[in-house]
């Protein structure tokens, strides 16, 4: 199929592709192997290597590589290539040895202690659910990372073995509600990736986003977001020609890019993809981050995935939007006509409600990094109160069953319309609630914390994993009365039971307001204000009992996984304070300075008030750098990462937050001509 010049996954070594090229046993074989019924033996890996390898030169490939998503924020590669020696001849060569497995020096990776420095050893392991593709002339095949001893090193491993232990569970209550057709289902998500825009030449100016990805200092100006006249407005033509270049690229390789658009925030975009099984959804997200980034280059300009890059505007998420999907097709969160008779469909949403309100904390943990504080209890962000928006027609269906009256529930109140040139007006179950963080949206729940420039694994494997847990639970529950032939009336109680035990979690509110912060307290909802504050509710008793007992973690991955957290934590702060220090010293007080020696040469009496409130920042700010810098120098003789990140949180980050406030305000009264870097002004219009 082609769009426009571009033919569609024409770079993708997909299933069509394998049909054409692998002889029919050995397709067979892939199949069964790619749907877990079968493994894949070396001699069958043979041929499909062989079979890969010369569709990928018929591409320009000459070299391939295995393509991993390690414990960082970007995925990794090393290139080997095709050429070999055979009897002093050079040939090209791919064995099924090359395509299953590899080995890159693993000892600069973060492994939290799992293993020591000086043991290189890690291995890749070709994932076989998630297709080969060609970026350049490399040939990349997605693989899983883990160590010497077989410990997970990386996001995708966790994240398959999350959608195996969901797959069982939730198959096990679908065969009870008496599909026995079903064997196997999948989480299916949609991620809505947003990002910013800046000017090349602005950026290479501006060392606080150079190194830490978002802006230390900067005023808004008079116009920012004020009339919400960015948001779906006309895209900037520059901005056009850019994402026509992202499309051509994501078609390539067989990415369903769906939408785009501009976002509320000047220079703020997004880029929506059809949903896919997690795993290659996920995996196709990291492609396009990297897709956004490239692109971006060849048009002059950067773009910028940080959660919060400029203060007080909207900032960027990656909204999950998450579903169940059987083999048979059917979508396990879709309400159909009648919700209050689908019971199969309630049982879920309630398993769904349980595993939030109970694991919510882990929620928080897995939605962020220490980029989303910024971003998170904004105008624009849902609050970090994890909470759940149903939406008036499934609540009042759920209130019903508790109240016994299954029968008696609220119907849409949506008042009756009509366009006299459509005889069709679809309606949707719920309106929307963009303030809550977990909102029901017609046939899927959207998560909307997640960090923009997250990998979206840890939330969906949280999410797979708590679920998993419920429905298991559920099951058991169920089977108590294995003579029964309806089990209806026993899920209805189940979901009685459920939303009884865990309503708090529900919130159709504005959850912005500071009415909802008093609510959720007087609820027992945790309101944790930082990512750090996160990360010891991923390494409490019941945390490690809940992966490790569906087979997701083992207790040392996960204490391993939280000492990353901690040092990512404490790595990325250490960054932000010392480029703060950095930009106000080499930026910030010469354009100062500049201007007081202006004002001074006026000699005008009116400018004195202003001379010296900028002589009081350049003390000030002086000695606020002095005071991070000495803070600096007692968390290098913190020996453990848990009290570094302690340290820092209580003692640097308010300063910084001091500092930046302080010469935010003094940057309005510098004059264009002496400001030696470009202001929130030139980085929110320059790309139009």
């Amino acid at each position: 199929m082609k769009i426009g010049q571009t033919e569609f996954g024409c770079k993708v070594f997909d299933k069509e592709t394998m049909k054409k090229k692998l002889p029919s046993p050995i397709f067979t074989k892939y199949e069964l192997a790619r749907n877990h019924i079968n493994g894949l033996d070396r001699d069958t890996a043979d041929v499909i290597a062989h079979a890969m390898k010369e569709w990928a030169i018929e591409h320009g490939c000459t070299h391939f590589t295995h393509w991993f998503q390690p414990l960082t924020s970007s995925s990794a590669h090393k290139h080997d290539s095709f050429i070999d020696n055979k009897d002093g001849e050079t040939i090209l060569k791919f064995s099924g040895k090359n395509l299953i497995k590899g080995e890159p020096d693993a000892s600069s990776f973060p492994s939290g202690g799992l293993r020591a420095t000086f043991e290189a050893r890690g291995y890749t392991y070709w994932d076989v659910t998630s297709y080969a593709f060609i970026r350049d002339n490399i040939l990349y095949i997605p693989t899983i990372f883990v160590s010497y001893n077989g410990d997970s090193l990386d996001h995708k491993e966790p994240l398959l073995k999350s959608m195996d232990v969901l797959s069982s569970e939730a198959t096990k209550i679908v065969n009870l509600f008496g599909d026995k057709s079903c064997t196997s289902v999948k989480p299916y998500i949609g991620l809505e990736q947003e990002y910013f825009l800046i000017d090349k030449d602005d950026y290479q100016k501006r060392i606080d986003i150079r190194l830490s990805g978002t802006t230390l200092i900067g005023a808004i100006p008079p116009k920012s977001q004020q009339l919400r006249d960015h948001y779906f407005g006309d895209i900037p033509t520059r901005v056009e020609a850019f994402m026509k270049d992202v499309d051509n690229q994501l078609w390539e390789l067989g990415i369903q890019a769906k939408s785009e658009h501009n976002e509320v925030a000047p220079g703020q975009f997004e880029l929506a993809c059809i949903y896919k099984d997690a795993n290659i959804a996920v995996d196709q997200n990291i492609i396009v981050m990297d897709v956004l980034k490239r692109v971006a280059l060849k048009h002059n300009m950067v773009c910028l995935l940080a959660e919060k890059p400029f203060k007080g505007i909207n900032g960027s998420g990656k909204h999950n939007n998450y579903s169940l999907i059987t083999n048979t097709g059917t979508n396990l969160f879709d309400p159909g006509k009648n919700p209050h008779e689908n019971i199969q469909f309630l049982i879920f949403v309630c398993a769904l409600i349980s595993a939030v309100d109970k694991y919510g904390e882990l929620l928080r943990l897995t939605s962020s990094n220490p980029g989303n504080d910024y971003r998170l209890g904004a105008d624009e962000a849902p609050p970090a109160i994890v909470s759940i928006y149903l939406g008036d027609v499934i609540e009042s269906v759920l209130d019903s069953i508790v109240s016994s009256s299954p029968t008696n529930y609220r119907k849409s109140n949506l008042k009756d319309f009509s366009i006299s040139t459509l005889s069709y007006l679809p309606h949707d179950n719920s309106d929307r609630n963009r303030t809550s963080p977990i909102a029901f949206t017609g046939n899927k729940f959207e998560f909307r914390m997640l960090a923009s420039s997250a990998n979206a694994s840890n939330l969906t494997l949280t999410i797979n994993t708590i679920l998993a847990n419920e429905l298991r639970i559920i099951a058991s529950r169920l089977l108590e009365n294995k003579y029964r032939q309806d089990i209806r009336k026993d899920a209805l109680s189940i979901c009685a039971e459920i939303i009884n035990k865990h309503h708090r979690i529900l919130f159709s509110g504005d959850g912005y307001s500071a009415s909802w912060v008093k609510e959720a307290k007087k609820r027992g909802l945790s309101n944790i204000k930082t990512f750090y504050e996160a990360i010891e509710y991923f390494l409490k008793d019941e945390s490690i009992e809940l992966f490790s007992s569906n087979g997701v973690f083992t207790k040392e991955e996960i204490q391993s996984r939280g000492y990353i957290f901690y040092e990512d934590y404490v790595s990325k702060k250490t960054i932000e304070a010392k480029t703060l220090i950095d930009m106000i010293r080499s930026y910030c007080t010469p354009c100062v300075r500049k201007e007081i020696y202006d004002l001074n040469k006026t000699n005008l009496s009116c400018d004195q008030e202003i001379i010296n409130k900028l002589t009081e920042y350049v003390s000030k700010s002086n000695e606020l750098c002095a005071n991070i810098e000495h803070q600096l120098f007692k968390v290098d003789e913190i020996e453990d990462i848990k009290e570094k990140g302690k340290y820092i949180l209580d003692n640097i980050v308010p300063l910084m937050v001091e500092l930046r406030k302080y010469y935010d305000d003094i940057e309005k009264y510098i004059s264009h001509e002496n400001l030696i870097y470009p202001t929130y002004r030139e980085l929110f219009f320059d790309v139009e």
